[in-house]
Formats: C-alpha cells, sequence, structure tokens
C-alpha cells in the first residue's frame, strides 16, 4: 500500500515569506518606510493569542512594522469602532486585521463591514467578498486560508488544476465559500458539501480534491476518499490525548490523517499543513495593500 505525499505546508510558507523578505527590503527603499499590519485582539482566547503572537513575529522576521492592540474581553463595542476608525485614518497603517471571534456582546459583522475595504488584509469586508465573486482578483484581497489551499493543492498537483472535481467540506465565509470562488477561477467543476449533505461519503469519494473545512475533529475517512486525491485539510481541532498523559490534548484535523494516508496521493499534515500557509498569506496581503497605497508598482 503506497503512502500519500505529504505536504509540507510550513516549508513553502517559509520559502514565501523568505521571498517576501526580499520585495519588503526593496519596497523599504522606495518607499522610505515599512508595510505596517496593526492586529485587535480582544480577549484572552488562548488559541487566538497564540495566532496573534505568531503574526507578529513573521512581520517582524519579514521587516514589517508590527502593531498589537490587546484589549480585555470585556471592552464596549464602541471603544472596538473607534479603535478600528483611527487605524482606517492612519496613513502609516497599510494592514488592519480584528482576530476573530470576537466576544458575544460585539457584532463581528459591524466591525468587519467598518474596515477600510484597502486595509482589510483578511479579505472579510463585503466588499472584496463581492470582488472575489465577480472574479476581479486585481482589487480584492482574498482571504488567507483559502488562498493557502489552493498554492498547497498546486505544490501537489502542478499549477494547472483545471478539470478537477473539487469537493469543498464546508459552507463559511472565511473559507469554504471563498474557496469554492478560487477553484472555480482554477477551472475546477467545484461542489460545496457540508455536515448536512445527503451522501456525504458518496460525494466526498468523487473528488480528485478535498478540501476539509467543516471543523468537526477527524470527520472525513480514509475511506471517503478516491485513491489518489489531493487532500487540503483546514480543520484545526483540539482533542484529548491520553496517551500523552492526564490532561493532555493534541491538534487533529477534519480528516481522520491515518487513514487518509494510505488512500491519497497527496494530504496536508495538521499541525504543519494550511496553518503555516495562512500566515504568509496575510503577510503577501499585507504587502499587496501597502503597495497599493503607495502606488508601488509590483516588486
Amino acid at each position: 500500500m503506497s503512502t500519500a505525499k505529504i505536504i509540507d505546508g510550513k516549508a513553502i510558507a517559509g520559502e514565501m515569506t523568505d521571498q517576501l523578505a526580499d520585495r519588503v527590503k526593496t519596497y523599504i527603499s522606495q518607499t522610505g518606510s515599512p508595510p505596517c499590519l496593526a492586529v485587535v485582539l480582544v480577549g484572552e482566547d488562548p488559541a487566538s493569542a497564540v495566532y496573534v503572537r505568531n503574526k507578529g513575529k513573521t512581520a517582524e522576521k519579514i521587516g514589517f512594522r508590527s502593531i498589537q492592540h490587546t484589549l480585555p474581553a470585556d471592552t464596549a463595542e464602541d471603544v472596538v469602532i473607534e479603535l478600528v476608525n483611527d487605524l482606517n485614518d492612519d496613513p502609516a497603517v497599510n494592514g488592519i486585521l480584528v482576530q476573530l471571534p470576537l466576544p458575544d456582546h460585539i457584532d463581528e459583522k459591524k466591525i468587519i463591514g467598518l474596515i477600510a475595504p484597502e486595509k482589510d488584509v483578511d479579505g472579510f469586508h463585503p466588499i472584496n467578498v463581492g470582488r472575489l465573486g465577480a472574479g476581479d482578483f486585481e482589487s480584492a484581497l482574498i482571504p488567507c486560508t483559502p488562498a493557502g489551499s489552493i498554492i498547497l493543492a498546486k505544490s501537489a498537483h502542478g499549477e494547472n488544476l483545471s478539470g478537477l472535481n473539487a469537493v469543498i467540506v464546508g459552507r463559511s465565509n472565511i473559507v469554504g465559500k471563498p474557496a469554492a470562488q478560487l477553484l472555480l477561477a482554477e477551472n475546477c467543476t467545484v461542489t460545496i458539501a457540508h455536515s448536512r449533505t445527503k451522501g456525504l461519503e458518496t460525494v466526498v469519494r468523487r473528488a480528485d480534491l478535498v478540501v476539509a473545512a467543516v471543523g468537526r475533529a477527524e470527520m472525513i475517512k480514509g475511506d471517503w476518499i478516491k485513491p489518489g486525491a489531493i487532500v487540503i485539510d483546514v480543520g484545526i481541532n483540539r482533542v484529548p490525548a491520553p496517551e500523552k498523559g492526564d490532561g493532555k490534548t493534541k491538534l487533529v484535523g477534519d480528516v481522520d490523517f491515518d487513514s487518509a494516508k494510505n488512500v491519497a496521493g497527496a494530504i496536508t499534515p495538521v499541525p504543519g499543513g494550511v496553518g503555516p500557509m495562512t500566515i504568509a498569506l496575510l503577510m503577501h496581503n499585507t504587502f499587496t495593500a501597502a503597495c497599493r497605497q503607495n502606488g508601488v508598482s509590483s516588486i
């Protein structure tokens, strides 16, 4: 039984950020100042805190200026609105990221809608969503996780994904829907499935390319996978790991990796697959935003 190629997202993301660091040096020589990313974190969600810390470290490593605003969980919505407006108005800030999820008393849609579209490096603003849906990749800022997923798929299959039967399991605005738009642009035949899809196993088994983003630990089993298919696992789920000791946990994806790796042609691990790419694409979006705002042609 052959084993799938393991797609090393960490290595691919590292190459991307190394290349970006060189481009940042050129940008600074042309503009006199580095691109600037501002991150807003409300509350003390441990996973969010780790993500924000990693984003800040990567930003500084490649030569960006990184600003972090950490607010208590009980911060009033008006305070967050005022902060976002201040960042919108600050010409030195090129990218704004409000870490999700926000506490329940803060309206996420309202906050996302307040971010200036040209600084919306997550790609969640309705204007960027519309541009992506219309295929306007020249002016859109594209959501990072879906964009990273496509790059990983191409690393396994080659640049031309045209004609592949792609199944996305998950319909979120953050991953599922934008991934569908990107795969349509690559001339794939795209199906968006989800936890309520009838005959989900059969639907997934038809796929040449599976993007798993349903948010359920190890839901997609190896016998759901078409032999030789490419599997991109976006899921990040923390589950008990008694084998590591009392009370210990581990991260797993939405795909049962151990069974799927014996069937798939290529598969991303969790961790070390899509996660690092999300941060690399965030840096790419921040750089793109800075270039557009300052009239710098492609470097």
